[in-house]
C-alpha cells in the first residue's frame, strides 16, 4: 500500500464543503440510512463515463438507487464458473438480497466503450483484440449487437450500437435464473434507456414498437 497517496486538495475541500452543508442539513436522514440499512427501489446499470450522471438525471435521494457502473454499462450472460464476476454479483445482490422492483440499463451517446467495440469488430483496433486486453475482452459481450447493426451506414451504426448495447444487456439479464424468476413472478421489471448527454434527451426501449422512443 506504499503507492497510496493523500487525496488531492480539491477533493478534500469539496468533502469539507459537503460535510458542512448537505450533510449537516440532512444529518438525521443520513443517520437513519446508516442504522436502518438500504432499501433501494431500483438498480441502475450504467457506464463509467464521467459525463453520465445517473443521480442528476433522476433526481435521486441517498438510499433510493442501487447503482452499478462498468465500461459501456454492459451485463454479461450468466456464467457461474467460479471466477470473478463483479457485474453479475451486483445483479444477484440487488435482486436476491435487496429485492429491487426495477432494473434500469442506461446507455448513452458518445460512449467510448461502444466505439471501441465498433472499431474492434470492424478490424480497426488490433490492440483490443489482444487476449490480455481487459477492455477488449469485456467488449466481446457486445459483439452480437455489432453484427445486428453492421449493415447500417457508418453515420447511423455507432448510435444504433449504443442502443443495441442496452438490448444485449437486457437479453443477458434474462439468462440469470433469479432474474427470470422475479420477472415472471411480477416482482421485477426491466427497463432499457439511452440518453444523449449533449442534448439532455432520454429515450426508452418500447418492445411494442421495437425501438427507442422519447421519454
Amino acid at each position: 500500500m506504499r503507492r497510496a497517496r493523500p487525496l488531492p486538495a480539491y477533493l478534500v475541500q469539496r468533502y469539507h464543503g459537503w460535510k458542512a452543508t448537505t450533510y449537516q442539513d440532512n444529518k438525521a436522514w443520513y443517520r437513519r440510512l446508516a442504522t436502518s440499512g438500504q432499501h433501494p427501489r431500483a438498480m441502475v446499470i450504467s457506464c463509467c463515463d464521467s459525463r453520465v450522471h445517473v443521480t442528476s438525471i433522476f433526481g435521486e435521494d441517498e438510499g433510493e438507487f442501487f447503482i452499478h457502473r462498468n465500461i459501456a454499462g454492459l451485463v454479461p450472460p450468466c456464467n457461474p464458473d467460479g471466477e470473478y464476476h463483479g457485474t453479475s454479483a451486483a445483479v444477484e445482490y440487488a435482486v436476491t438480497a435487496l429485492g429491487v422492483a426495477h432494473i434500469v440499463v442506461l446507455g448513452h451517446s458518445s460512449c467510448g466503450g461502444v466505439k471501441g467495440c465498433h472499431d474492434m469488430c470492424s478490424g480497426h483496433a488490433p490492440a483490443l483484440e489482444e487476449k490480455s486486453n481487459f477492455v477488449g475482452r469485456w467488449m466481446d459481450i457486445l459483439r452480437p449487437g455489432f453484427h445486428r447493426v453492421s449493415a447500417l451506414p457508418d453515420e447511423a451504426r455507432l448510435q444504433a450500437l449504443e442502443k443495441g448495447s442496452v438490448l444485449v444487456s437486457l437479453e443477458n439479464l434474462m439468462t440469470f435464473p433469479f432474474v427470470q424468476d422475479a420477472v415472471e413472478d411480477d416482482r421485477l421489471t426491466l427497463h432499457g434507456l439511452w440518453t444523449d448527454t449533449g442534448e439532455g434527451a432520454l429515450e426508452q426501449f418500447d418492445p411494442a414498437r421495437g425501438g427507442f422512443v422519447p421519454v
